[in-house]
């Protein structure tokens, strides 16, 4: 089977990651694998092993341009399937291409937001299938109407092991510039609006009155970053919150965090999540979107309801001054991590919407 993945991110982190987890594993399936991304971004360095890469301008939601050069692309390369994986413009100039080029199209849904149901009924009519990476987006998209033989669920992955190693805590506090006996607890998400940053900073004073050694790192970039650290210097934060921007080095930090804090307004699953949890490491997020499937209450961690920073402060509280407590749910997210997302199960799940699609289209 040839298949033709489609991706206009820009950084190898969320939907990206997603997409060279899901080449290796096809790869290795047997599955000829063709990327159109962004020429010369970090997916398209990381693929080359395990998919022709096929670099390309990608301007984003209004790029029309995007229609021919795909099209051109599929017509070339004749493939059983079209995988569109990014909403930046490929979820609707791909899906005409593909359409044009007469070629059998998934579209992963990766976001929360709800769209109205005449713009369902008019792009979502350009894809064979609809992945949704959470029970959360998927019962959106069935409420805006959108058929239910066309969605299927498969849940983003996790690389485990990878995460799965000891905190190395004055190597990590002497990388970051912070003093040894700093307690970190992270927010490691885009730096826009809806990752509730502003939140976190709204319930941070409380916090520092009962841990004046509690250092919040933000571990992302965004749209944001000028106007958190405006935030952070007007509330006097500055020693106490640290813009660390987009980071390598994850896997050797998240062990090291004492806590992660999710304080999103809206999210279709939350990979970070999974990733603090394939760590160990214990998680206070928003019960918002499709979190409530990467972070089970009471038990890999707690859930407050979306923008409510009193709740949020005394999650935070909670399980910072019970060292057992979040030992017990990092134990308990760890073990669920290994069951629920791996990479394996995510893949063939992959593997399975594309062959019941060809083989419709064959037969």
């Amino acid at each position: 089977m040839r298949a033709l993945h489609v991706e206009g991110g820009a950084h190898l982190y969320g939907g990206a990651q997603q997409v060279l987890y899901l080449l290796e594993g096809l790869s290795a399936r047997g599955i000829e694998n063709h990327l159109a991304c962004r020429r010369g971004c970090d997916l398209a360095l990381r693929a080359e092993p395990f998919a022709q890469v096929h670099g390309m301008p990608m301007g984003g939601d209004l790029d029309l341009a995007l229609i021919p050069r795909l099209y051109r692309l599929i017509r070339r390369l004749q493939p059983d399937l079209v995988h569109l994986h990014s909403r930046i413009g490929a979820d609707v100039m791909g899906g005409i291409a593909s359409r044009l080029a007469g070629v059998p199209v998934v579209h992963t849904r990766r976001v929360d937001n709800p769209e109205p149901r005449w713009l369902v009924a008019l792009k979502y009519r350009l894809h064979d299938r609809v992945i949704a990476i959470s029970e959360g987006i998927a019962q959106i998209l069935r409420a805006e109407g959108l058929p239910a033989s066309k969605l299927r669920l498969v849940r983003s992955a996790v690389d485990a092991g990878r995460f799965a190693q000891p905190c190395r805590h004055a190597v990590i506090t002497d990388r970051l510039g912070l003093p040894r006996g700093a307690v970190m607890i992270g927010v490691v998400a885009q730096l826009i609006e809806r990752k509730g940053h502003a939140v976190l900073l709204q319930a941070l004073p409380s916090l520092l009155a009962g841990q004046p050694y509690l250092h919040v790192l933000f571990l992302g970039q965004g749209t944001l970053e000028q106007a958190l650290k405006r935030q952070v210097a007007q509330k006097g934060l500055v020693d106490h919150v640290h813009l660390m921007g987009f980071r390598d080095d994850m896997a050797e930090i998240f062990p090291c965090l004492s806590l992660l804090v999710h304080p999103a307004l809206m999210e279709g699953l939350g990979v970070s999540l999974l990733q603090a949890a394939a760590a160990g490491v214990p998680v206070v997020a928003s019960r918002a979107g499709g979190i409530p499937e990467a972070v089970e209450d009471g038990e890999t961690g707690l859930l407050v309801p979306p923008g409510d920073a009193d709740s949020l402060q005394r999650a935070v509280r909670l399980i910072l001054a019970d060292e057992r407590l979040g030992r017990q749910f990092g134990q308990a997210g760890a073990a669920r991590v290994r069951r629920l997302f791996s990479i394996e199960t995510m893949v063939g799940g992959n593997l399975g919407v594309y062959r019941e699609l060809v083989g419709e289209v064959r037969a």
